[in-house]
C-alpha cells in the first residue's frame, strides 16, 4: 500500500499548483475537502486529520489516479505529482 504521506504530497501539489487549470476544474470542485486537507497536512498547518478526514483524502487520491488510468500498486513511495503525471501520460501514449 502506498505511503499516506506520498498521497498527501501528490494531492497537495495538485491543489496548490493546478486548482486554476481548466482541465482539473471538475475534479477540484468535487474534491473540495480531500485536497485542502492534504495540503494542510503537507504544509504542517494541521498535525492530523480524523478518521473521516483520512477517508476523504484516500478517496480523493483513488479518484485522481483512476482518472489518470493508474493503479496504486504502480506508484512508489516518494513519487511526486510531476512523476505521476509523466507516468500516466506514457502509460496512455506508449
Amino acid at each position: 500500500m502506498l505511503d499516506y504521506r506520498t498521497k498527501c504530497n501528490i494531492l497537495s501539489d495538485l491543489w496548490e499548483n493546478y486548482r486554476d487549470e481548466e482541465a482539473f476544474t471538475d475534479f477540484i470542485e468535487y474534491n473540495d475537502l480531500g485536497l485542502p486537507m492534504a495540503y494542510m497536512l503537507k504544509e504542517g498547518l494541521i498535525n492530523e486529520v480524523t478518521e473521516t478526514g483520512q477517508i476523504y483524502i484516500n478517496e480523493t487520491f483513488l479518484l485522481f489516479i483512476t482518472a489518470l488510468g493508474v493503479e496504486e500498486k504502480e506508484i512508489e513511495d516518494g513519487t511526486t505529482l510531476d512523476n505521476l503525471l509523466d507516468f500516466a501520460e506514457k502509460k496512455q501514449n506508449p
